[in-house]
């Protein structure tokens, strides 16, 4: 799984030359550097920009770098939050991994991404948000910088996102993404967390006259209510439906936090406080005289009005699950154990099935998350098959001899690359099947694929 030596030689060559082409373009005097320095951009596109600076996007495989990260914009794998994956980047094909998620508005999108190799590769890690308008061209929302292999974005529109992983071109590694969700705003309870909420928003209130606009948060009276967010309070007053209450502006999110059926009020109008800093005790005051102590909380947009705190507050305790699949088959080929094997959207049993697979159908095992592993076919298709349906190429399921001169060719395909030619009566062990083609290994140990035909 390790690059080889001779990419990283090429890997210097190719930076060597990169560099010298750069300081030589036109283009690239003092000045024009230094503009460049000031412009706002993703480390993603300032390689991206080197790369052609350089002309090293006219390459091969400047090209297919350039290609692996706009196709995975395209492609992303649909999962579920919290979500880890492992999987191996191989330094002589560029590749990129993606993942789209849904996100509420108010929660917080917290990546990190770990990587380990003999030549650890910078990785660029790219959050979009999708458009409703264009789906094949996402907004750019958050980018992780190259000293921190992580990133926060607080979710601002109720979309789906999508998060983009590419490491740098000629750089082999393996690397560990985990993507999980956290609340924007400190919960307002001390002591508490948003499994207190016992009643939401949305709820009928006055037999179907109005609707909750908050949630109602439970816990002993005198139970301290408390700053989430560090601000000034604007309001310290007493209302008939929500008694004695507190409003607290948080201008980095444009809204207002409303605080209600309080016990005591223990701020004044104009006081900056800090999250955690008590503003009040709970109690039942206002139209929640009848019920047992509690705290409504709301949250107001600016120019909005209402919207649902929950998800501001919610803090999801599920933990991804652990990598429960062979880490030594991530980024090799294996083949298909069983017949009739589903070859998935995303790392779910309930997931879409993209395609049935045959038996000893070759994979490329890409990645692996949870006991799924994220392959790719030899016709460059992309989904999640169950581990355990699939067997590494250590037993070859037969061997067969040549009735004619064949090409070891590097795809099954007629138009792929000969690695070598073997002569008729040369005998091959079998190590998977694709439709037309064997995918093989020689008696040199060079693995390539052959006509069926090449044994008729």
């Amino acid at each position: 799984m390790h690059s080889t030596n001779f990419y990283r030689a090429f890997s210097s060559l190719l930076l060597a030359l990169g560099l010298v082409l750069f300081l030589a373009l036109p283009g690239c005097s003092p000045k024009n550097t230094f503009k460049a320095v000031f412009k706002k951009q993703s480390p993603y596109e300032k390689y991206r920009a080197g790369l052609k600076d350089a002309k090293l996007d006219q390459t091969a495989l400047g090209q297919q770098w350039v290609a692996a990260g706009e196709q995975a914009l395209q492609k992303p794998v649909p999962v579920t939050l919290p979500f880890k994956e492992t999987g191996y980047f191989p330094a002589n094909k560029p590749m990129a991994a993606s993942y789209q998620f849904k996100v509420q508005r108010g929660q917080k999108v917290a990546v990190k991404v770990q990587t380990q190799g003999q030549e650890v590769p910078q990785v660029f890690i790219d959050l979009f948000e999708a458009n409703p308008d264009n789906a094949a061209q996402p907004k750019q929302v958050a980018y992780a910088d190259t000293t921190a292999q992580s990133l926060d974005y607080e979710i601002e529109e109720d979309l789906p996102h999508l998060l983009r992983v590419q490491p740098e071109l000629l750089r082999s590694g393996q690397y560990t993404v985990t993507i999980e969700t956290q609340p924007t705003l400190a919960f307002p309870v001390q002591g508490k967390d948003s499994r207190a909420v016992q009643s939401f928003w949305g709820a009928e209130r006055d037999a179907g006259a109005r609707k909750h606009e908050g949630v109602d948060i439970f816990a002993a009276r005198l139970t301290p209510v408390v700053a989430a967010v560090e601000g000034v309070v604007t309001r310290v007053n007493v209302t008939p439906i929500g008694g004695k209450v507190v409003w607290l502006s948080d201008l980095k999110r444009q809204q207002s936090l409303y605080y209600a059926h309080l016990d005591s009020q223990l701020v004044q109008p104009g006081q900056r406080v800090a999250v955690g800093d008590v503003l009040g005790l709970m109690g039942n005051t206002g139209n929640a005289i009848t019920t047992a102590p509690h705290l409504h909380f709301g949250i107001y947009r600016f120019g909005e009005g209402a919207v649902d705190p929950y998800p501001f507050v919610y803090q999801d305790r599920t933990k991804p699950t652990a990598l429960k699949v062979d880490e030594k088959k991530l980024g090799s080929w294996a083949r298909v154990a069983k017949s009739n094997v589903a070859l998935r959207e995303s790392p779910a049993s309930s997931a879409n099935s993209l395609l049935t697979l045959p038996l000893h159908t070759p994979l490329q095992v890409l990645a692996g998350s949870a006991t799924w592993y994220r392959v790719q076919l030899p016709d460059g298709q992309q989904g999640y098959v169950t581990a355990s349906l699939v067997e590494s190429l250590d037993k070859p399921l037969q061997a067969v001899r040549l009735t004619r001169p064949a090409d070891l060719l590097d795809a099954s395909s007629e138009k792929a690359s000969s690695r070598k030619s073997l002569p008729a009566d040369t005998t091959v062990r079998v190590l998977a099947r694709q439709e037309g083609y064997w995918l093989v290994k020689d008696a040199h140990g060079t693995i390539g694929w052959v006509s069926e035909d090449a044994a008729r």
